[in-house]
């Protein structure tokens, strides 16, 4: 007989089996077949429970043996498991409890209200939709001030409603709505005449009600599959989002409890995750819902140094559990569970924090990983990257199966032409605040805005979180998305460039051994500035600088952008290869420039394989000519780095002075940000109007014609 029969044959013999738990039979099975094998791993090391390990500065520590962490995670699971099967004595007697009431026609608290919010939803059914349709409207028509990206979420929610691959069902929606509303009231604060909030109805806003009549409206036609797999709610502080997010946590584990709902709260800190907890630890006790208040059938609390938990069944076949805590990636790997609130992500150090959460969901169709976040301080931190991701899925930029699985809902303030923001401007302060008048005050927001002008020491804070700015990028000496802008114009291959008649020129930017280096190869063709650029970096070193500094190094190996050395530092003649590579494809290649520093082997290898190279030292009074160059190509829209992300990233760090006679001194913005692929770009385009100039075929540097283009 195999485990899942006999684990039937056992819920059987105590008459609580019912079909519905076949799902979560399977499960238990599964969980216990890997206990199984876990536990051999842990007797062949030794079968110790505490080891001796070292951290990443050589320090030892004691801590759990890493082969039983895994078999007391499991043993954990599967406890909660057999708990909610009712295959434990105090489940079953509770099992029993409750067939008992159900015969006797008695119902749980719980019940009760989840019976009392099924019939308000019903009730408010047409209200709701239309409180929906009335804000979509709003933000369409212009009636109401929103930023450009809310105008394109509710343009893509209109596009949506009349696409054939998707079934919008409003029920559900208005399912998760009512349960917010009738089970859920305010903790603390104050209405903008200054009543008391606490103890009030958790009335969403219509923004909060868009929010999730996409994410639970959306199916696959004819399918019991819902659309959206992820969401991102960049949305400013004091716009009721953290609680609205614990609101939605709570929410969407009644409605998927038949299918044992675990739902993490995970902040980048576990006091951010504790936000949210508390708030339902709060609402559990007024409602009466704790096992304090019904020990049969209310849910257990539990709340000290070592779990945050809210757990218990709902109803005669569902089970609902709610954890907090901070994100740690090495202690999550084994997680499992359908729904994550991934709180505060622009504390997130890199992008495995996120991916460990969405992993932990994959044993569930219906899963949802919602991330909820305000600005930062890293333009170039995972929080803003995956922000620009989530951009591009808006603007239509990035589209497919994977960018239809997220929804979006950004609320940022809005840039002018020269990059920077109108902070003290109350309409941009509007448009990024969806509780502008109702959670927002606004007469008090725009007196932060007036400190923040006045005093520069209190800007960067008002500018990340009230208007979900990342600052570092307000000190950048040049706006992105006029790079971008020139950037999608072409779209030429590879294949392409290499048979069109252009002399190329190198650039080099050597690193240390152990750290970013990049080439690429700068053409100009028929008035357009190309360049194909390529990075490296040593394998030993990736993880743990990837971690440290936020550079999304794997995902520009994916891409093709970059190569991962296996050495434990960079060999320069992985570089070398590379031009030479470029060269044996028909590219031809005139002259590379290089800065000479690290670069004694590089030199002579490149010397051996007949390269014409020249030096370019690091003078801000030599570098400024290819600085401007590149400059002025890209607000002309001429120029084309073949989408490369690693040079986007390189750009958004470059920070400049500006000297005499035009001149700029640039350097990256922080210490641990990293500017070569730029630079490796301004080394190329210094050799390339240097040839220009000995050939006497140009008069200055911005005065090329598209005759010189078709000459080269």
């Amino acid at each position: 007989m195999g485990r899942e029969a006999m684990i039937r044959a056992d819920m059987e013999a105590v008459g609580i089996y019912n079909p519905i738990f076949d799902a979560t039979i399977r499960q238990l099975a599964k969980t216990e077949r890997e206990l199984s094998r876990a536990e051999k791993d842990w007797r062949a090391s030794g079968g110790q429970m505490v080891a001796e390990l070292v951290n990443k500065t050589g320090g030892k520590y004691t801590a759990k043996d890493p082969h039983y962490a895994v078999v007391d995670q499991l043993r954990k699971d599967i406890l909660a498991l057999r708990n909610q099967l009712g295959l434990t004595p105090a489940s079953l007697k509770k099992a029993q409890a409750k067939q008992e009431a159900a015969l006797a026609g008695k119902r749980s608290r719980l019940e009760e209200l989840l019976e009392a919010a099924h019939d308000y939803a019903l009730e408010h059914a047409s209200a709701y939709q239309e409180d929906v349709d009335d804000y979509v409207d709003g933000c369409l028509s212009g009636e109401l001030n929103v930023c450009e990206e809310i105008r394109q979420a509710c343009q893509r929610y209109r596009r949506d409603l009349e696409n054939p691959k998707w079934e919008f069902r409003s029920e559900p929606a208005n399912e998760i709505i009512a349960i917010i509303e009738t089970t859920i009231c305010h903790r603390q604060g104050e209405f903008l005449d200054a009543t008391p909030l606490r103890g009030t109805p958790f009335y969403l806003m219509p923004y909060h009600k868009f929010i999730v009549y996409n994410i639970m409206g959306f199916y696959f036609s004819g399918t019991r599959e819902r659309r959206f797999k992820e969401a991102l709610d960049f949305i400013p502080r004091k716009n009721i989002k953290t609680t609205f997010a614990a609101a939605l946590a709570w929410a969407l584990g009644l409605y998927e409890s038949r299918s044992g709902s675990k739902v993490y709260e995970v902040g980048g800190a576990l006091k951010q995750a504790l936000e949210g907890f508390d708030f339902l630890r709060y609402n559990l006790r007024k409602n009466r819902l704790t096992v304090d208040d019904d020990p049969e059938n209310g849910l257990r609390i539990i709340n000290n140094n070592m779990e945050r938990s809210i757990s218990g069944d709902v109803g005669e076949d569902g089970f609902l559990s709610i954890n907090a805590l901070a994100s740690s990636p090495d202690k999550q790997d084994s997680f499992n569970c359908n729904i994550v609130i991934a709180d505060e992500m622009h504390t997130y150090k890199s992008s495995n924090q996120y991916q460990v959460l969405k992993d932990a969901t994959k044993a569930y169709t219906n899963k949802l990983v919602i991330g909820i976040s305000s600005g930062g301080k890293l333009a170039t931190g995972f929080c803003a990257q995956r922000v620009e991701y989530c951009r591009k899925i808006l603007n239509g930029t990035i589209t497919g199966d994977a960018a239809d699985s997220v929804f979006v809902f950004i609320a940022a303030a809005p840039r002018t032409t020269s990059g920077e923001v109108d902070y003290t401007n109350p309409k941009v302060l509007e448009c990024c605040n969806p509780g502008w008048g109702r959670s927002i005050r606004p007469q008090e927001m725009i007196n932060d805005a007036m400190q923040a002008k006045d005093d520069p020491q209190m800007r960067p804070e008002f500018l990340q979180k009230s208007l979900n700015v990342f600052t570092a990028a307000l000190n950048a000496w040049f706006d992105i998305e006029e790079f971008r802008r020139s950037d999608r114009k072409y779209d030429w291959t590879l294949e392409q460039l290499r048979q069109l008649p252009i002399k190329w020129y190198g650039g080099t930017d050597l690193s240390k051994l152990h750290d970013l280096t990049a080439a690429c190869l700068f053409g100009h063709y028929k008035g357009v500035d190309i360049i194909i650029p390529h990075c490296w970096f040593p394998l030993a070193a990736a993880t743990v600088k990837a971690d440290e500094d936020h550079i999304p190094l794997f995902g520009w190996k994916d891409d093709g952008w970059l190569d991962m050395c296996n050495d434990a530092v960079l060999n320069h003649s992985d570089v070398v290869k590379w031009y030479i590579q470029r060269r044996s494809e028909g590219f031809k290649i005139k002259r590379i420039g290089h800065d000479r520093k690290f670069c004694r082997e590089y030199y002579l290898e490149m010397k051996k394989m007949k390269f014409p190279i020249k030096d370019q030292p690091q003078l801000f009074t030599r570098k400024s000519e290819g600085f401007r160059y590149l400059e002025a190509s890209a607000k002309r829209g001429t120029l084309y780095y073949m989408h490369a992300e690693p040079f986007e990233y390189c750009v958004q760090n470059v920070r400049g002075t500006e000297k005499a006679d035009d001149m700029v001194m640039y350097d990256k913005l922080a210490p641990n940000l990293r500017i070569d692929v730029f630079d490796c770009a301004v080394f190329a385009a210094c050799t390339y109007l240097e040839d220009l100039e000995r050939g006497s075929r140009g008069a200055g540097w911005f005065e090329e014609t598209t005759k010189e283009g078709e000459k080269a």
